[in-house]
């Protein structure tokens, strides 16, 4: 007498072959099914991003497509603080206020009129920054297009336009402010804000932003930006030292180049300006 055969699926039944394919039945994870972009994906998207196929970062390590986090905050913090200190001391200026009379008393105090402190000021003199800006924007061009760089003139043109952008700013805030010189540098209006620093601070910080991408190893780059952390710094203090300018007018300054190089910065960024 023959068992009447069990139907199939049957919970708890033990089958001693493997399970067979049936019609309809989604064939996502089978190897080379059409759809699958790989045996353990079940939908069409492609495999995960090759690393030669990321967009780089802005120091030239590669990064991912998404914005970063902390973004909004590194933007706010290198161009809405030292906004938000150059309407600050550009009203205690013009009004006269309690900044004013303290940034006197600190210009008396520190004027040391050396020779010394008179060198380090001409750092900021436009025969000398200003070539070595030009230097730089040679040097990347030339970079640039040997490399076959898309756009490779873009990086060295925007610096120059940021270079001759300065005076078009400084000279109008300077004839709206109309505010005296210390004592050293006798009668005459016009120091605010300082155009030897803005000078100094434009043309080493474009340079150096300039140069990052086509430097090698973190510690050169770090030696880069410190280098020109030490230059505005020296070029600060000598104008101060020297009595050529009052403090506020070289803080406002300072605040003023943040702003321009922070965009200079996001637009080298955007621009895809990094070598491969």
């Amino acid at each position: 007498m023959r068992d009447t055969p069990r139907p199939q699926g049957t919970v708890g039944e033990l089958r001693p072959w493997p399970p067979q394919l049936r019609p309809g039945r989604a064939l996502a994870h089978t190897p080379g099914a059409s759809g699958s972009g790989s045996p353990h994906r079940s939908d069409s998207r492609p495999p995960q991003t090759p690393r030669g196929g990321r967009r780089s970062g802005l120091d030239g390590r590669l990064g991912t497509t998404p914005p970063v986090p902390g973004r909004p905050t590194l933007l706010f913090l290198l161009l809405g603080l030292p906004a938000l200190c150059f309407a600050l001391i550009t009203w205690q200026v013009v009004s006269g206020g309690l900044l004013l009379r303290v940034d006197e008393r600190v210009s008396h105090a520190l004027v040391d009129p050396q020779r010394f402190y008179g060198a380090l000021a001409d750092l900021g003199n436009i025969t000398v920054a200003v070539p070595v800006l030009a230097v730089v924007i040679g040097y990347v061009a030339r970079q640039g297009r040997t490399a076959g760089l898309h756009r490779w003139w873009l990086p060295p043109l925007a610096a120059a336009v940021l270079m001759a952008l300065v005076p078009a700013l400084v000279v109008p805030l300077k004839v709206l402010v109309d505010r005296p010189g210390p004592p050293v540098t006798g009668p005459g209006t016009g120091y605010y804000p300082s155009g030897h620093t803005a000078t100094a601070s434009v043309a080493y910080g474009a340079a150096t932003l300039l140069l990052l991408p086509w430097l090698r190893g973190v510690t050169i780059r770090r030696a880069v930006v410190a280098a020109c952390a030490v230059v505005n710094l020296a070029v600060g203090f000598g104008l101060v030292r020297r009595g050529y300018h009052w403090p506020l007018d070289v803080v406002a300054s300072w605040c003023l180049c943040a702003m321009l190089l922070t965009g200079l910065w996001v637009f080298l960024g955007r621009s895809g300006r990094q070598p491969k």
